[in-house]
């Protein structure tokens, strides 16, 4: 079993919280794991990518090449398309369907999502409606990453666990609103 992940967004939109979730899913399975250190600004607003590779072999770079990421989990579908080069041929892309508008000359949502839409394995899911509606605005991520399962290879009993692990802390309704949200992508998918 051999992933690569690239998980991009915008600082604030829970990028870290994906790779903590599935990581701490991977290293549960005795997986070897391996996460770049995340690039862009960690502050609300600036772009932010991170590498990810799990791994039942060892891994010797936490770099991912160009053209080999299995999937790109992306909560901003702009930043999807920048990574784009990353990408396997066959690759999956995950991505929230709503803009983070940051910058001036951020093109139209139209032609960022007909670009996406072109490509042979895309799930857009408007990740920010499906929370507030759901009663879960502080899980977007999380549907997120429900939606980005399959592609993982990570079993979804794999994946709820690992959320009461990491979100245990902080009481059970944010444990339970993360795990909705989980099933909730899950359903997208």
């Amino acid at each position: 079993m051999k992933t690569d992940i690239i998980l991009c967004g915008v600082g604030g939109q829970g990028i870290l919280s994906i790779a903590t979730i599935i990581g701490e899913a991977a290293m549960n399975e005795n997986l070897y794991i391996k996460q770049a250190e995340v690039h862009g600004m960690s502050q609300r607003g600036g772009d932010v990518q991170s590498n990810l590779r799990i791994s039942s072999e060892p891994i010797h770079s936490d770099l991912i090449a160009l053209g080999s990421a299995d999937v790109i989990i992306s909560m901003e579908p702009m930043e999807a398309l920048r990574y784009l080069p990353y990408l396997k041929q066959e690759g999956w892309i995950i991505t929230s369907s709503t803009p983070f508008v940051n910058i001036p000359n951020y093109p139209k949502l139209d032609t960022v999502m007909a670009d996406l839409n072109a490509l042979p394995n895309v799930v857009a899911i408007d990740i920010e409606k499906l929370a507030k509606d759901n009663g879960v605005p502080r899980s977007a991520n999380v549907i997120l990453l429900g939606a980005a399962q399959k592609a993982l290879g990570i079993e979804y009993d794999k994946l709820e666990e690992a959320i009461r692990r990491v979100f245990g802390r902080k009481g059970d309704a944010v444990v339970e609103a993360n795990i909705k949200a989980l099933a909730l992508g899950r359903k997208q998918s």
